[in-house]
């Protein structure tokens, strides 16, 4: 799920995310494998950045299930931040892996790793609200952090909107993006792997061996058609009445 919760965004200037901390090296973890399936893929055999963030939030949701928790709280992404060495190909063996990275008052961070049997490297963190299943207000995560507070440790992370907001330019690469069934959850919003088809969609120069660095921002859950723009290494989604529903930065590493 994605939604937003807290205060906007940034001035806009140079291009920044959020920072991927080293993976806990103590406390719980949760790992599985899986094939990198042809439904994961671009027609050249690279695994998409949708598909790399629905299976993190696979191997968060198995996580969750196995500690007995799922029923705690409804948990909605805020922020995803992914760095790609090496993407994942078509038939490769990838090993998931997650752990909690860090907390705030009602939210956690998520870490999560992606190794395959062929050289793949992704790491991931990811910004998690935790919400009342009840009132869908924020609540705080005891139990979870009772069972994850080991490998978070002292980190402390914050859920506050970082990016900018889209400048004038941005307008004249519009391109409408429609509503579809099929991109709803259970909570009846966009999931949020699904926003992350617009940068498949608006930057066809992605590398398709690695070298970069994508993140994704949810302002406010979206319950109809948006509007996708561009300007440089930034993107947004916006609703018909201007509404904020998304937004990425995009760039290279080296």
């Amino acid at each position: 799920m994605s939604a937003g919760v807290g205060e906007g965004g940034a001035a806009l200037g140079a291009p920044e995310t959020q920072e991927i901390p080293p993976f806990p090296t103590v406390g719980r973890a949760h790992a599985l494998e899986r094939l990198v399936g042809i439904r994961d893929v671009t027609p050249e055999g690279r695994a998409r950045l949708d598909a790399i963030v629905d299976w993190f939030q696979h191997v968060a949701y198995a996580d969750v299930l196995d500690a007995g928790i799922d029923k705690e709280a409804a948990w909605i992404v805020r922020r995803t931040t992914v760095r790609v060495t090496r993407f994942p190909q078509l038939g490769e063996t990838v090993e998931l892996k997650t752990a909690c990275s860090g907390y705030g008052t009602f939210w956690a961070e998520r870490r999560t790793q992606v190794r395959g049997s062929a050289g793949a490297a992704v790491e991931g963190a990811t910004i998690w609200v935790s919400l009342d299943p009840a009132t869908l207000r924020p609540m705080r995560p005891l139990a979870f952090l009772g069972i994850y507070g080991e490998s978070a440790g002292d980190r402390r992370v914050r859920a506050k909107l970082r990016h900018a907001a889209p400048p004038p330019d941005a307008s004249a690469s519009a391109v409408a993006w429609p509503l579809r069934a099929a991109d709803l959850d259970p909570a009846g919003h966009v999931n949020n792997s699904v926003y992350w088809q617009a940068i498949e969609e608006g930057w066809q120069e992605l590398p398709a061996g690695g070298g970069l660095v994508a993140e994704a921002e949810h302002h406010a859950p979206a319950l109809g058609g948006m509007t996708l723009l561009r300007s440089g290494e930034r993107a947004w989604l916006a609703g018909e009445d201007g509404t904020m529903h998304a937004s990425f930065v995009l760039r290279a590493e080296t």
